[in-house]
């Protein structure tokens, strides 16, 4: 513990270094700065916590695999985390067959509240934004993931899928205007 409190002022290029020789100590310092953060980009993306747990153990594998390979990263390591992770989510919606609906019954009962028309009106609301979300490119997707659900900077998203800002703020216009148009044929249906 005394170890990981201390490596908390090392630079991440000593850090990056240091893990890269398999430095045990390295690595579960890089575990400890990413994993909550990789987390919450995955139970974004996935909306199962059990899952983004099982995907965020899955990445540190890839990249203790990759590293013993030398196979890691070559410029930024977050943008290679974030990739190995979107890849992830990728191949999870690639092998999953589709899920069956859930009766209306057992969603009231999941919800947990004393009021079943907002636990309905909740639940139609979110997969209708999800459905909206789902009609958009795969890259649209993913800058609004980094954008708003990790609250990245344009700048830090456009490090992470190799773009440029202003090719991030066009995708992000694009995405946030069809989501506008999305959800309002949806309203007046």
């Amino acid at each position: 513990m005394y170890l990981r409190e201390a490596n908390r002022h090392v630079t991440e290029e000593s850090l990056l270094e240091r893990a890269k020789n398999l430095d045990t100590d390295a690595l579960a310092e890089l575990y400890d700065r990413y994993a909550p953060k990789v987390y919450a980009y995955l139970y974004r993306r996935l909306n199962d916590a059990a899952l983004a747990e099982d995907l965020t153990g899955e990445l540190f594998l890839k990249v203790l695999q990759a590293i013993r390979s030398g196979r890691a990263w070559r410029e930024s390591f977050r943008a290679w985390l974030y990739r190995i992770a979107h890849n992830l989510v990728v191949d999870h919606y690639r092998r999953r067959p589709p899920a069956p609906p859930v009766p209306v019954s057992e969603q009231l009962a999941a919800g947990g509240q004393d009021d079943p028309v907002g636990t309905v009106e909740e639940t139609m609301e979110r997969a209708r934004i999800q459905a909206a979300l789902e009609q958009l490119t795969p890259e649209q997707q993913e800058v609004l993931a980094l954008r708003f659900g990790e609250g990245l900077k344009t700048r830090q998203v456009a490090q992470v899928i190799g773009k440029t800002p202003g090719a991030v703020e066009g995708l992000q216009r694009r995405a946030v205007a069809s989501l506008r148009r999305i959800l309002s044929r949806g309203e007046s249906a």
